[in-house]
C-alpha cells in the first residue's frame, strides 16, 4: 500500500516539475513563421510604404518654350529651328518649326517631375534642321532656374541669346518658368520581381491602403486603358534613363496607359 502511495505521489511530482508557473513568456504558444510567410510580411509593408508615399504631393517644374527672335537666317534657305533643353543628364526637344526662320514658335510645355540632384540651370540650344547635312547649332543660352518659382511665382521672360554673333548678340527666346505641387494620383501599387534579392519569388501580391470609411457602392463605368504610343513610351525612357525599356513599358501597362500615373509609380520605385 505504501509503494502505491509513493509511486502516485513521485508521478504527482513529476507533473508539477512539466507546470509552467508566473509570467508566461512572450513567445508562448507563438507560431514562427516560415520563409515564404516572413517574406508575404515584408512585401506588404513595403507595399503599405509606397502607397503612403503616393498619397503625399509631387512637386514638378513646369518649362514653357514658346518662340524667339533671331538675329541672322543662316543658310541658303529658311531655317528649320527646335530646341533641345537640358536639365542634368535629361534632354528634352520641342518640334520643328518647318520655315520658322528668325521668328520661330514652339509653345512646347515639358514637364520636369523629377530634378536631378544639384542640377539648378537649363540648357537651351536652337537647332536649324537640316536634310542633307547635320543639324546645325545656330543659338543657345544657359539660365538659373529662379527661385521665386518655388513660392508660386510665374516666370515669363526673354533670355538672350549667344552664338556666332557674339555672346547674347544672337537673339532671345521667350521661355515661361513655373512650379506647382499636387496630390498624386492614387494608382494600384505594381513591384516587380527583381526589386527582391531573394530568388524563388516571380510575382508580388498587391497591397492597397483600407480606406477609412466605407465609400458609397460606384456605379460609374471603369475606366478604359488607353492606348500605348511609341510617343509616350519613348518620352518615359528619356525621363528615366536609369529605368530599362521592358520595366517602363510594364508600369506604364500596369497604369492602363496613363502617363501620369506611370511616372508617379516610376519616381517611386527610384526613391526606394
Amino acid at each position: 500500500m505504501k509503494m502505491a502511495t509513493s509511486a502516485v505521489t513521485a508521478k504527482n511530482e513529476e507533473r508539477r516539475k512539466q507546470l509552467m508557473l508566473g509570467t508566461l513568456p512572450n513567445d508562448f504558444l507563438r507560431i514562427v513563421p516560415t520563409q515564404a510567410q516572413s517574406q508575404e510580411e515584408a512585401d506588404r509593408a513595403t507595399a503599405m510604404h509606397l502607397q503612403h508615399q503616393m498619397l503625399t504631393r509631387v512637386g514638378r517644374i513646369q518649362v514653357s518654350i514658346v518662340s524667339a527672335v533671331l538675329n541672322k537666317n543662316y543658310g541658303m534657305t529658311r531655317m528649320d529651328p527646335y530646341v533641345r533643353m537640358r536639365i542634368g543628364h535629361n534632354i528634352y526637344e520641342t518640334q520643328t518649326d518647318v520655315n520658322g526662320a528668325k521668328n520661330p514658335r514652339w509653345n512646347k510645355t515639358f514637364q520636369v517631375y523629377q530634378m536631378p540632384k544639384g542640377a539648378n540651370t537649363v540648357r537651351i540650344e536652337i537647332y536649324d534642321e537640316r536634310t542633307l547635312t547635320d543639324d546645325e547649332l545656330i543659338a543657345w543660352t544657359t539660365l538659373q532656374i529662379p527661385e521665386v518659382i518655388y513660392q508660386g511665382e510665374v516666370v515669363d521672360e526673354w533670355f538672350s541669346l549667344s552664338g556666332k554673333l557674339g555672346e547674347g548678340q544672337e537673339g532671345t527666346i521667350n521661355i515661361v518658368l513655373s512650379y506647382s505641387t499636387a496630390p498624386a494620383p492614387v494608382a494600384p501599387v505594381v513591384m516587380m520581381h527583381n526589386m527582391y534579392p531573394c530568388s524563388g519569388f516571380s510575382s508580388v501580391p498587391v497591397y492597397t491602403m483600407p480606406p477609412a470609411s466605407q465609400p458609397p457602392p460606384n456605379t460609374s463605368p471603369q475606366p478604359q486603358p488607353q492606348p500605348i504610343s511609341e510617343e509616350d513610351l519613348k518620352q518615359l525612357g528619356e525621363m528615366f534613363p536609369a529605368v530599362e525599356a521592358d520595366v517602363v513599358k510594364s508600369v506604364l501597362e500596369a497604369s492602363f496607359g496613363n502617363k501620369e500615373v506611370a511616372i508617379n509609380n516610376l519616381l517611386q520605385m527610384q526613391d526606394t
